[in-house]
Protein backbone atom coordinates (compact mmCIF):
# COMPACT_ATOMS: atom_id res chain seq x y z
CA UNK A 1 0.00 0.00 0.00
CA UNK A 2 1.11 3.33 -1.00
CA UNK A 3 1.33 5.91 1.71
CA UNK A 4 1.73 9.50 2.30
CA UNK A 5 2.43 11.38 5.47
CA UNK A 6 2.03 14.79 4.19
CA UNK A 7 -0.83 17.12 3.40
CA UNK A 8 -0.98 19.37 0.72
CA UNK A 9 -2.09 22.68 -0.23
CA UNK A 10 -3.49 23.77 -4.17
CA UNK A 11 -3.73 26.58 -5.08
CA UNK A 12 -6.75 26.59 -7.61
CA UNK A 13 -7.97 29.42 -9.95
CA UNK A 14 -11.20 29.03 -9.61
CA UNK A 15 -11.37 28.68 -5.43
CA UNK A 16 -8.22 29.39 -4.20
CA UNK A 17 -6.56 26.83 -2.01
CA UNK A 18 -7.82 23.80 -1.48
CA UNK A 19 -6.33 21.59 1.05
CA UNK A 20 -5.81 17.88 0.87
CA UNK A 21 -5.75 15.58 4.24
CA UNK A 22 -3.53 12.86 4.69
CA UNK A 23 -4.48 9.37 4.16
CA UNK A 24 -6.36 7.99 1.82
CA UNK A 25 -7.71 10.84 -0.51
CA UNK A 26 -4.02 12.02 -0.75
CA UNK A 27 -2.80 8.61 -1.59
CA UNK A 28 -5.58 8.52 -4.07
CA UNK A 29 -4.71 11.74 -5.52
CA UNK A 30 -0.90 10.80 -5.71
CA UNK A 31 -1.80 7.61 -7.85
CA UNK A 32 -0.40 7.03 -10.77
CA UNK A 33 -4.05 6.35 -12.05
CA UNK A 34 -5.24 9.71 -11.08
CA UNK A 35 -2.35 11.74 -12.11
CA UNK A 36 -2.85 10.57 -15.81
CA UNK A 37 -6.16 13.07 -15.49
CA UNK A 38 -3.56 15.70 -15.80
CA UNK A 39 -2.82 14.67 -19.06
CA UNK A 40 -6.56 14.79 -20.65
CA UNK A 41 -7.79 18.09 -21.35
CA UNK A 42 -11.31 18.77 -19.30
CA UNK A 43 -13.18 20.16 -22.57
CA UNK A 44 -11.31 18.45 -25.41
CA UNK A 45 -10.68 20.04 -28.50
CA UNK A 46 -12.45 22.96 -27.00
CA UNK A 47 -9.20 25.04 -26.78
CA UNK A 48 -9.05 25.10 -30.75
CA UNK A 49 -12.79 27.81 -30.20
CA UNK A 50 -11.81 28.98 -26.77
CA UNK A 51 -7.93 29.41 -26.73
CA UNK A 52 -7.72 29.43 -22.46
CA UNK A 53 -9.65 25.63 -22.30
CA UNK A 54 -6.91 23.79 -21.46
CA UNK A 55 -8.11 22.95 -17.79
CA UNK A 56 -8.00 19.22 -17.37
CA UNK A 57 -9.84 16.81 -15.76
CA UNK A 58 -7.22 16.44 -12.75
CA UNK A 59 -8.12 20.38 -12.26
CA UNK A 60 -11.65 19.52 -12.51
CA UNK A 61 -11.69 16.57 -9.95
CA UNK A 62 -9.89 18.46 -7.26
CA UNK A 63 -12.64 21.05 -7.63
CA UNK A 64 -15.74 19.11 -7.67
CA UNK A 65 -13.69 16.96 -4.43
CA UNK A 66 -13.77 20.28 -2.80
CA UNK A 67 -17.15 21.45 -3.42
CA UNK A 68 -18.34 18.09 -1.71
CA UNK A 69 -16.59 18.63 1.56
CA UNK A 70 -18.48 22.60 1.33
CA UNK A 71 -21.67 20.33 0.75
CA UNK A 72 -20.93 18.32 3.62
CA UNK A 73 -20.21 20.40 6.34
CA UNK A 74 -23.97 22.85 4.98
CA UNK A 75 -25.47 19.32 5.36
CA UNK A 76 -24.17 19.11 9.34
CA UNK A 77 -24.88 22.53 9.98
CA UNK A 78 -28.51 21.53 9.21
CA UNK A 79 -28.12 18.92 11.97
CA UNK A 80 -27.98 15.81 9.42
CA UNK A 81 -26.19 12.70 10.66
CA UNK A 82 -23.15 12.17 8.43
CA UNK A 83 -20.00 10.34 9.68
CA UNK A 84 -16.65 11.08 8.90
CA UNK A 85 -16.44 7.55 7.02
CA UNK A 86 -19.04 9.00 5.00
CA UNK A 87 -17.87 12.29 4.44
CA UNK A 88 -14.57 10.89 3.03
CA UNK A 89 -15.93 7.72 1.01
CA UNK A 90 -18.48 10.58 -0.50
CA UNK A 91 -15.43 12.76 -1.44
CA UNK A 92 -13.97 10.10 -2.82
CA UNK A 93 -16.65 8.98 -5.02
CA UNK A 94 -16.34 12.63 -6.25
CA UNK A 95 -13.00 12.61 -6.71
CA UNK A 96 -12.70 9.34 -8.79
CA UNK A 97 -16.42 9.88 -10.65
CA UNK A 98 -14.39 10.56 -14.00
CA UNK A 99 -11.46 8.84 -13.42
CA UNK A 100 -12.60 6.49 -16.28
CA UNK A 101 -12.10 9.04 -19.36
CA UNK A 102 -9.86 8.26 -22.35
CA UNK A 103 -7.95 10.77 -23.96
CA UNK A 104 -9.57 14.13 -24.73
CA UNK A 105 -12.08 13.25 -22.69
CA UNK A 106 -15.86 13.16 -24.16
CA UNK A 107 -14.47 13.90 -27.80
CA UNK A 108 -13.60 9.91 -28.07
CA UNK A 109 -15.68 8.57 -25.41
CA UNK A 110 -16.45 5.79 -27.85
CA UNK A 111 -13.33 5.54 -29.84
CA UNK A 112 -11.63 2.72 -27.84
CA UNK A 113 -14.53 0.46 -26.24
CA UNK A 114 -18.18 -0.42 -27.76
CA UNK A 115 -21.34 -0.13 -25.04
CA UNK A 116 -19.30 1.05 -22.34
CA UNK A 117 -18.72 4.65 -20.88
CA UNK A 118 -16.39 6.05 -18.42
CA UNK A 119 -18.70 5.45 -15.73
CA UNK A 120 -18.39 2.08 -16.62
CA UNK A 121 -14.69 2.59 -16.64
CA UNK A 122 -14.26 4.71 -13.97
CA UNK A 123 -15.81 1.69 -11.38
CA UNK A 124 -13.20 -0.67 -13.07
CA UNK A 125 -10.26 1.80 -11.77
CA UNK A 126 -12.32 2.17 -8.37
CA UNK A 127 -12.33 -1.70 -7.89
CA UNK A 128 -8.71 -2.03 -8.82
CA UNK A 129 -7.65 0.84 -6.54
CA UNK A 130 -9.87 -0.96 -3.94
CA UNK A 131 -7.43 -3.96 -3.91
CA UNK A 132 -5.01 -2.26 -3.95
CA UNK A 133 -5.88 -0.25 -1.06
CA UNK A 134 -7.02 -3.63 0.99
CA UNK A 135 -10.53 -1.93 1.09
CA UNK A 136 -10.46 1.24 1.95
CA UNK A 137 -12.78 2.41 -1.10
CA UNK A 138 -15.80 0.05 -0.27
CA UNK A 139 -18.28 2.27 1.07
CA UNK A 140 -17.13 4.81 -1.75
CA UNK A 141 -18.05 2.41 -4.80
CA UNK A 142 -21.63 1.13 -2.75
CA UNK A 143 -22.42 5.20 -3.00
CA UNK A 144 -21.11 5.65 -6.39
CA UNK A 145 -23.20 2.78 -7.97
CA UNK A 146 -26.12 4.18 -5.31
CA UNK A 147 -26.07 1.33 -3.13
CA UNK A 148 -25.69 2.60 0.24
CA UNK A 149 -28.37 3.26 2.18
CA UNK A 150 -28.23 7.04 2.56
CA UNK A 151 -29.14 7.75 -0.84
CA UNK A 152 -28.65 11.44 -0.81
CA UNK A 153 -24.64 10.69 -0.71
CA UNK A 154 -24.98 9.63 -4.57
CA UNK A 155 -27.17 12.35 -4.98
CA UNK A 156 -24.53 14.78 -4.36
CA UNK A 157 -22.13 12.71 -6.66
CA UNK A 158 -24.70 11.90 -9.37
CA UNK A 159 -27.87 13.90 -9.75
CA UNK A 160 -28.80 17.05 -11.84
CA UNK A 161 -27.52 19.28 -9.13
CA UNK A 162 -24.29 17.00 -8.15
CA UNK A 163 -20.77 18.93 -7.45
CA UNK A 164 -19.36 17.74 -10.98
CA UNK A 165 -22.17 19.47 -12.85
CA UNK A 166 -21.89 22.69 -10.17
CA UNK A 167 -17.99 22.16 -10.26
CA UNK A 168 -17.95 21.88 -14.51
CA UNK A 169 -19.96 24.83 -15.63
CA UNK A 170 -18.41 27.16 -13.45
CA UNK A 171 -14.77 25.90 -14.15
CA UNK A 172 -15.48 25.46 -17.90
CA UNK A 173 -17.09 29.23 -17.93
CA UNK A 174 -13.73 30.54 -15.95
CA UNK A 175 -11.49 28.89 -18.28
CA UNK A 176 -13.28 30.02 -21.54
CA UNK A 177 -14.17 33.18 -21.12
CA UNK A 178 -18.01 32.59 -21.33
CA UNK A 179 -19.69 34.94 -18.78
CA UNK A 180 -23.13 32.96 -19.16
CA UNK A 181 -22.13 29.64 -17.99
CA UNK A 182 -21.04 31.30 -14.18
CA UNK A 183 -23.20 29.77 -11.25
CA UNK A 184 -23.49 30.51 -7.55
CA UNK A 185 -22.62 27.06 -6.95
CA UNK A 186 -21.57 28.14 -3.34
CA UNK A 187 -24.70 29.74 -2.76
CA UNK A 188 -26.69 26.94 -3.97
CA UNK A 189 -24.45 24.52 -1.93
CA UNK A 190 -25.47 26.30 1.25
CA UNK A 191 -29.44 26.19 -0.05
CA UNK A 192 -29.04 22.40 0.35
CA UNK A 193 -30.99 20.62 2.75
CA UNK A 194 -32.61 17.02 2.94
CA UNK A 195 -36.18 15.66 2.93
CA UNK A 196 -37.42 11.89 1.77
CA UNK A 197 -33.58 10.87 1.94
CA UNK A 198 -33.06 13.23 -1.10
CA UNK A 199 -31.08 16.66 -1.53
CA UNK A 200 -33.54 19.41 -2.01
CA UNK A 201 -33.46 23.32 -2.52
CA UNK A 202 -34.61 25.54 0.20
CA UNK A 203 -36.95 28.10 -1.43
CA UNK A 204 -34.82 31.15 -1.36
CA UNK A 205 -32.73 29.62 -3.44
CA UNK A 206 -35.10 28.87 -6.02
CA UNK A 207 -33.46 31.87 -8.20
CA UNK A 208 -29.98 30.48 -8.29
CA UNK A 209 -31.45 27.21 -9.66
CA UNK A 210 -32.90 28.89 -12.38
CA UNK A 211 -29.53 31.10 -13.06
CA UNK A 212 -28.02 27.43 -13.22
CA UNK A 213 -30.38 25.58 -15.48
CA UNK A 214 -30.71 28.77 -17.82
CA UNK A 215 -26.40 28.53 -17.19
CA UNK A 216 -26.10 25.18 -18.30
CA UNK A 217 -28.01 25.83 -21.29
CA UNK A 218 -26.34 28.75 -22.66
CA UNK A 219 -22.67 26.64 -21.96
CA UNK A 220 -24.07 23.66 -24.10
CA UNK A 221 -24.90 25.62 -27.16
CA UNK A 222 -21.98 28.56 -27.01
CA UNK A 223 -19.21 25.90 -25.51
CA UNK A 224 -19.75 21.98 -25.08
CA UNK A 225 -21.92 21.33 -28.77
CA UNK A 226 -20.41 24.98 -30.05
CA UNK A 227 -20.48 23.69 -34.04
CA UNK A 228 -16.61 24.06 -34.65
CA UNK A 229 -16.05 22.30 -31.47
CA UNK A 230 -18.11 19.46 -32.86
CA UNK A 231 -16.27 19.07 -36.38
CA UNK A 232 -12.88 19.23 -33.99
CA UNK A 233 -13.98 16.38 -32.29
CA UNK A 234 -15.77 14.27 -35.07
CA UNK A 235 -12.81 14.54 -37.36
CA UNK A 236 -10.43 13.17 -34.00
CA UNK A 237 -13.23 10.40 -33.55
CA UNK A 238 -12.70 9.76 -37.49
CA UNK A 239 -8.72 9.76 -37.46
CA UNK A 240 -8.52 7.29 -34.56
CA UNK A 241 -11.55 5.12 -36.64
CA UNK A 242 -9.30 5.18 -39.40
CA UNK A 243 -6.47 3.88 -37.68
CA UNK A 244 -8.43 1.28 -35.97
CA UNK A 245 -9.62 0.05 -39.72
CA UNK A 246 -5.98 -0.28 -40.99
CA UNK A 247 -4.79 -1.92 -38.15
CA UNK A 248 -7.73 -4.61 -37.62
CA UNK A 249 -6.94 -4.89 -41.49
CA UNK A 250 -3.35 -6.29 -40.25
CA UNK A 251 -1.40 -3.28 -42.07
CA UNK A 252 1.20 -1.70 -40.61
CA UNK A 253 1.19 1.76 -38.68
CA UNK A 254 2.46 3.66 -36.01
CA UNK A 255 0.94 3.48 -32.94
CA UNK A 256 2.26 3.94 -29.42
CA UNK A 257 2.26 0.47 -27.78
CA UNK A 258 -0.78 1.35 -24.92
CA UNK A 259 -3.05 2.82 -27.44
CA UNK A 260 -2.23 0.32 -30.02
CA UNK A 261 -3.54 -2.43 -28.07
CA UNK A 262 -6.76 -0.32 -27.44
CA UNK A 263 -6.96 0.02 -31.22
CA UNK A 264 -6.37 -3.19 -32.72
CA UNK A 265 -9.07 -4.86 -30.52
CA UNK A 266 -12.47 -4.63 -30.47
CA UNK A 267 -13.13 -4.21 -26.87
CA UNK A 268 -16.79 -4.29 -25.31
CA UNK A 269 -18.85 -5.30 -22.19
CA UNK A 270 -17.94 -9.21 -22.99
CA UNK A 271 -13.94 -9.08 -23.01
CA UNK A 272 -12.94 -5.86 -21.42
CA UNK A 273 -11.78 -8.11 -18.65
CA UNK A 274 -10.27 -10.33 -20.76
CA UNK A 275 -7.35 -8.38 -22.21
CA UNK A 276 -5.71 -6.63 -19.58
CA UNK A 277 -7.50 -3.19 -20.89
CA UNK A 278 -7.27 -1.35 -17.82
CA UNK A 279 -3.87 -1.79 -17.80
CA UNK A 280 -3.72 -0.06 -20.95
CA UNK A 281 -5.94 2.59 -20.53
CA UNK A 282 -4.49 4.06 -17.74
CA UNK A 283 -1.11 4.57 -19.68
CA UNK A 284 -3.18 6.68 -22.54
CA UNK A 285 -3.75 10.19 -22.46
CA UNK A 286 -4.06 13.28 -25.19
CA UNK A 287 -0.12 13.54 -26.14
CA UNK A 288 -0.21 9.70 -26.83
CA UNK A 289 -3.33 10.37 -29.59
CA UNK A 290 -1.59 13.55 -30.79
CA UNK A 291 2.09 12.13 -31.05
CA UNK A 292 -0.28 9.60 -33.60
CA UNK A 293 -1.63 12.28 -35.31
CA UNK A 294 1.26 14.01 -35.77
CA UNK A 295 3.16 11.01 -37.61
CA UNK A 296 0.08 10.11 -39.39
CA UNK A 297 0.09 12.91 -41.23
CA UNK A 298 2.77 11.39 -43.26
CA UNK A 299 1.33 7.75 -43.38
CA UNK A 300 1.02 6.02 -46.67
CA UNK A 301 -2.89 5.60 -46.34
CA UNK A 302 -4.18 8.87 -48.29
CA UNK A 303 -7.19 8.90 -45.80
CA UNK A 304 -5.21 9.10 -42.70
CA UNK A 305 -2.85 10.85 -44.15
CA UNK A 306 -5.44 13.82 -45.12
CA UNK A 307 -8.03 13.35 -42.03
CA UNK A 308 -4.58 13.74 -40.01
CA UNK A 309 -3.28 17.22 -41.73
CA UNK A 310 -6.62 18.57 -41.40
CA UNK A 311 -6.51 18.22 -37.91
CA UNK A 312 -2.90 19.42 -37.22
CA UNK A 313 -3.42 22.37 -40.06
CA UNK A 314 -6.76 23.47 -38.37
CA UNK A 315 -8.63 22.95 -41.87
CA UNK A 316 -11.36 21.69 -39.94
CA UNK A 317 -14.59 20.52 -42.07
CA UNK A 318 -17.28 22.65 -42.21
CA UNK A 319 -20.50 22.16 -40.46
CA UNK A 320 -23.97 23.30 -42.28
CA UNK A 321 -26.60 23.38 -38.81
CA UNK A 322 -30.21 22.24 -39.18
CA UNK A 323 -33.52 21.70 -37.26
CA UNK A 324 -34.61 18.93 -39.64
CA UNK A 325 -32.34 15.72 -40.61
CA UNK A 326 -30.46 16.14 -44.21
CA UNK A 327 -32.39 13.68 -45.87
CA UNK A 328 -30.15 10.93 -47.65
CA UNK A 329 -30.29 13.18 -51.37
CA UNK A 330 -28.27 16.02 -49.50
CA UNK A 331 -25.78 14.07 -48.14
CA UNK A 332 -25.01 11.93 -51.32
CA UNK A 333 -25.17 15.13 -53.45
CA UNK A 334 -22.39 16.31 -50.99
CA UNK A 335 -20.57 13.61 -51.25
CA UNK A 336 -20.83 12.90 -54.83
CA UNK A 337 -19.42 16.95 -55.29
CA UNK A 338 -16.19 16.56 -53.24
CA UNK A 339 -15.87 12.69 -54.03
CA UNK A 340 -14.47 14.26 -57.28
CA UNK A 341 -12.29 16.43 -55.68
CA UNK A 342 -10.62 13.64 -53.24
CA UNK A 343 -11.07 10.64 -55.82
CA UNK A 344 -12.21 8.62 -53.11
CA UNK A 345 -14.94 5.64 -53.27
CA UNK A 346 -18.18 5.81 -51.65
CA UNK A 347 -17.04 3.94 -48.73
CA UNK A 348 -13.90 6.09 -48.08
CA UNK A 349 -16.07 9.34 -48.51
CA UNK A 350 -17.81 8.23 -45.37
CA UNK A 351 -14.53 9.49 -43.31
CA UNK A 352 -14.84 13.43 -45.18
CA UNK A 353 -18.87 13.60 -45.39
CA UNK A 354 -20.97 12.68 -42.47
CA UNK A 355 -24.28 13.55 -40.70
CA UNK A 356 -24.56 13.73 -37.14
CA UNK A 357 -27.23 14.63 -34.24
CA UNK A 358 -27.02 16.41 -30.90
CA UNK A 359 -29.94 16.97 -27.88
CA UNK A 360 -29.38 19.85 -25.73
CA UNK A 361 -32.11 19.10 -22.35
CA UNK A 362 -30.96 21.73 -20.40
CA UNK A 363 -32.98 19.97 -17.46
CA UNK A 364 -34.87 16.89 -17.86
CA UNK A 365 -36.86 15.78 -14.92
CA UNK A 366 -37.43 12.53 -16.37
CA UNK A 367 -34.46 11.33 -14.81
CA UNK A 368 -34.15 13.22 -11.65
CA UNK A 369 -36.35 16.35 -9.98
CA UNK A 370 -34.44 19.47 -9.03
CA UNK A 371 -37.26 19.60 -6.23
CA UNK A 372 -37.93 22.76 -3.95
CA UNK A 373 -38.81 23.14 -0.29
CA UNK A 374 -41.23 25.92 0.20
CA UNK A 375 -41.53 27.39 4.10
CA UNK A 376 -44.95 25.72 4.25
CA UNK A 377 -43.17 22.24 4.02
CA UNK A 378 -44.49 21.64 0.21
CA UNK A 379 -42.08 19.77 -2.49
CA UNK A 380 -42.53 20.74 -6.46
CA UNK A 381 -40.41 20.43 -8.98
CA UNK A 382 -38.38 23.29 -9.93
CA UNK A 383 -40.54 23.95 -13.46
CA UNK A 384 -43.93 23.99 -11.33
CA UNK A 385 -42.17 26.21 -8.46
CA UNK A 386 -40.40 28.59 -10.76
CA UNK A 387 -42.46 31.45 -12.11
CA UNK A 388 -40.13 31.56 -14.83
CA UNK A 389 -41.31 30.24 -17.97
CA UNK A 390 -38.20 29.53 -19.69
CA UNK A 391 -37.32 27.03 -17.26
CA UNK A 392 -40.46 24.89 -18.31
CA UNK A 393 -39.52 25.33 -21.88
CA UNK A 394 -35.60 24.49 -20.79
CA UNK A 395 -36.99 20.81 -20.09
CA UNK A 396 -37.76 19.95 -23.11
CA UNK A 397 -35.10 18.20 -25.29
CA UNK A 398 -33.96 20.39 -28.72
CA UNK A 399 -32.28 18.67 -31.18
CA UNK A 400 -30.09 19.82 -34.06
CA UNK A 401 -28.52 18.25 -37.33
CA UNK A 402 -25.00 18.51 -38.71
CA UNK A 403 -23.85 18.12 -41.92
CA UNK A 404 -19.87 18.34 -41.39
CA UNK A 405 -17.78 18.16 -45.08
CA UNK A 406 -14.66 19.64 -46.03
CA UNK A 407 -15.72 22.61 -48.65
CA UNK A 408 -19.64 23.75 -48.34
CA UNK A 409 -18.62 26.97 -50.95
CA UNK A 410 -19.49 23.51 -53.08
CA UNK A 411 -22.59 23.31 -51.83
CA UNK A 412 -25.48 25.23 -53.92
CA UNK A 413 -28.68 23.86 -53.67
CA UNK A 414 -28.91 23.37 -49.78
CA UNK A 415 -31.72 25.88 -48.08
CA UNK A 416 -30.29 25.24 -44.22
CA UNK A 417 -28.86 28.10 -42.41
CA UNK A 418 -25.24 27.25 -40.69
Amino acid sequence: MRKNQVTKILNDPVYGFITLNKGILLNIVDHPFFQRLSRIKQLGLTYLVYPGAHHTRFHHAIGAAHLMGQAIHTLQENGFSISKEERISVTLAILLHDIGHGPFSHALEHSFVEGINHENISSLFMDSLNKEFDGALDMAIEIFDNRHPKKFLHHLVSSQLDMDRLDYLKRDSFFTGVSEGVVSNQRIIKMFTIVNDEIVIKEKGIYSIEKFIVARRLMYWQVYLHKTVLSAEFLLAKILERAREILISGSKLFVVPSLKILLSQKINSDNISQINFLKSFSKVDDYDVFTCVKIWCDSQDKILSSLSKMMIERKLPKVKISAQKFSAEEVENCKSIHQKNLGLNNEEMNYFVYQKEMENNAYDPRKDEIKILFNDGSLKDITQASDNLNISALAKPVKKYYLFAPYFDLLRDSNHNA
